[in-house]
C-alpha cells in the first residue's frame, strides 16, 4: 500500500512511494478550487523534498487561476498569519512536520489563517476524491509573487504582545536547535530582535535533520548537552516546520513539551483572563493552570483544527496541545513556536522569586510600576528550572504502536474492559480517568500508529499505568 495519509487536517505521505507529482497537483487544484481562483500564500519546511513538492503544488494551483504568494522556507505558523496578513484566500505549508525524512505532505489553511474546520476539510476532499477542479484557460492562468522577508509580518505580531524592553534587559542566553528545518530562516531574527544572545544549532533550512525530528527528551541530548557546556539561560527546540516547540532549563534538564503551553499559560492567564482549551491529550497540569489564575478550562478532541474549532465555539483566549504546541488568538488561530518562545522569555524576565520558591506572580515592567515601586534588583528574577519546579508536578509517558485504524476499536474496547473502574470517555479514541491518573489510547491522525498516553502523579505510576495499556493493546490488535 503507498505510504499516504490523507484526512481533513491535510496530506503526508511517503515521496516515491505514495506522495508523487500528480497527487500533489490534484490537490493543489483542490485547494485552488476551495479558494475560488483567489490568492494563496505557499511556504515549505527546509525538507530535501520541498522544491519539487513546491513546483508541482504551484502548478496546480496557476491552473486553477490563483495567485500564489511564495514566501519561500518559512515556518507553518508563518505561512497562518501572513494569510491574514494579504487578505488571501488560503494558504498551504509543504510540511510533514516531524515524520521521517523521506516523508513530505501539504497542511491547508482558509482565508481566516487557521487549520480547516471539519466542514472545509470535507469539502476539500469532495473536491478532491471526485476531481471537480475548476480549472481556467490560458489567459486566465494565476501568476507567482515572491514574497521577501516574509516573517517579518509575524515577528512583529509577537512583539507587540510581550515587553520586548524587559526581555532585552535580561539579555538572555538561548540554544536554539532548529534541526535544519525552517526555523533557521526567522526564529533567530526574533530572538535577536528580543536581545538575546543566541546559539544555533543546525540553522541551516536544508531539512539534513541532524536528530530525529520530532522534539522529545531522547532526540535532544545534543541540546542538552551544549545549554549546560554555555551556561544558557534556555534552550529551545523546534521540530522542522517551527510550529512545536520543546523546552531545555539551565541546569540542562529537558522539561519537555508539555510544559511549553503550561509556562505560557502561566505568564498569559495571569494578566489576559479568559477560556483556556487545550485537547484530551495533554497534561492535567493545565488545568491546574487555568484553576490558579480563575479562566474557564475546556478539552477538545486531539488535533489543532478540534482545539482551534472549540476555541472559536467558547470564545477562548489561549490555547493548544501538550505536544508543545501553543494556539494565541492574537498572532493567530495555529500552533506557534515564536509565541511560545516570547512568553516564556517574558515570563522569565517579568517573574519573581520572592523567600525561595514559590508559585510564580507575573509582575508589571519596570516601566509600568508606577514612581513608587521598588527596583527589582537582579536575583529576585526566578530561574526557569525554578519556574517549572513550582507547577503542579506530573509524570506524562507517552508510547505508540504501528496499529491499522481498523483494529483501533479492538485496542479501546480491551482497555476499557480491563480498567472498569475508571471513567470512560470516548469520541476520541478512548480516555480513561481516574481521580490522580489517566490513560487515553487512539489513532494518530497524521501516522499509521495507535497512540498510547498515560499521566499520574509519580513516574513510576505513569510508567506502570502505560505499559499495562501498552500491553493490553499489543494483545488486542495481533
Amino acid at each position: 500500500m503507498p505510504q499516504r495519509i490523507l484526512s481533513i487536517s491535510g496530506l503526508r505521505g511517503v515521496i516515491g512511494d505514495g506522495l508523487d507529482p500528480q497527487f500533489l497537483v490534484e490537490f493543489a487544484m483542490a485547494i485552488g478550487t476551495l479558494a475560488e481562483g483567489g490568492s494563496v500564500v505557499l511556504s515549505r519546511d527546509g525538507r530535501s523534498t520541498g522544491e519539487m513538492v513546491r513546483h508541482a503544488v504551484i502548478s496546480g494551483l496557476i491552473a486553477t487561476g490563483c495567485k500564489v504568494l511564495d514566501a519561500g522556507i518559512a515556518t507553518t505558523p508563518t505561512c497562518g498569519v501572513l494569510v491574514r496578513h494579504h487578505n488571501a484566500a488560503a494558504g498551504l505549508q509543504i510540511t510533514a512536520s516531524h515524520n521521517p525524512i523521506q516523508w513530505n505532505g501539504l497542511k491547508p489553511f482558509s482565508r481566516a489563517g487557521a487549520v480547516l474546520n471539519a466542514a472545509q476539510g470535507e469539502e476539500l476532499l469532495h473536491i478532491l476524491n471526485n476531481k471537480s477542479f475548476k480549472l481556467v484557460g490560458w489567459e486566465k492562468l494565476g501568476t507567482v509573487e515572491v514574497l521577501n522577508n516574509a516573517a517579518a509580518p509575524h515577528i512583529e505580531r509577537v512583539l507587540s504582545l510581550v515587553d520586548v524592553a524587559a526581555i532585552r534587559s535580561r539579555r538572555f542566553k538561548v540554544v536554539l536547535d532548529c534541526n535544519h528545518g525552517s526555523g533557521g530562516v526567522a526564529t533567530p531574527q526574533l530572538l535577536e530582535a528580543l536581545g538575546c544572545e543566541v546559539t544555533v544549532l543546525g540553522g541551516t533550512p536544508d531539512g539534513c535533520f541532524e536528530h530525529v525530528p520530532e522534539p522529545i527528551e531522547a532526540n535532544l541530548t545534543g541540546l542538552c548537552d551544549v545549554v549546560k557546556q554555555l551556561g544558557a539561560d534556555v534552550g529551545f527546540a523546534q521540530d522542522p516546520d517551527a510550529d512545536r516547540l520543546a523546552i531545555v532549563d539551565e541546569t540542562g534538564r529537558y522539561i519537555g513539551e508539555e510544559l511549553t503551553l503550561a509556562l505560557c499559560a502561566d505568564f498569559v492567564l495571569a494578566t489576559r483572563k479568559g477560556p483556556f482549551v487545550v485537547n484530551g491529550s495533554t497534561s492535567r497540569v493545565t488545568a491546574d493552570v487555568a484553576a490558579k489564575h480563575g479562566c474557564p478550562f475546556f478539552r477538545s478532541h486531539v488535533g489543532e483544527a478540534n482545539v482551534v474549532t472549540k476555541m472559536n465555539e467558547v470564545g477562548a483566549v489561549f490555547g493548544g496541545e501538550g505536544n508543545g504546541g501553543v494556539i494565541d488568538p492574537q498572532v493567530g488561530f495555529v500552533r506557534d513556536s515564536f509565541a511560545s518562545m516570547a512568553y516564556v522569555l517574558n515570563g522569565l524576565a517579568c517573574i519573581g522569586e520572592r523567600g525561595g520558591v514559590s508559585p510564580p506572580v507575573v509582575m508589571a515592567s519596570q516601566s509600568n510600576r508606577g514612581a513608587d515601586a521598588t527596583p527589582l534588583a537582579s536575583n529576585t528574577f526566578i530561574k526557569l528550572s525554578a519556574w517549572a519546579d513550582s507547577l503542579p508536578q506530573y509524570t506524562i509517558i507517552k508510547d505508540k504502536l504501528e496499529c491499522p485504524r481498523e483494529r483501533v476499536g479492538a485496542a479501546c474496547a480491551a482497555l476499557r474492559s480491563a480498567f472498569g473502574d475508571a471513567t470512560a470517555q470516548e469520541g476520541d479514541g478512548l480516555r480513561l480517568d481516574w481521580p490522580d491518573r489517566w490513560v487515553q489510547v487512539r489513532a494518530s491522525n497524521t501516522e499509521p500508529i495507535i497512540r498510547i498516553i498515560a499521566e499520574a502523579p509519580s513516574s513510576d505510576a505513569a510508567t506502570t499505568l502505560c505499559s499495562q495499556a501498552v500491553e493490553i493493546v499489543k494483545q488486542s490488535v495481533q
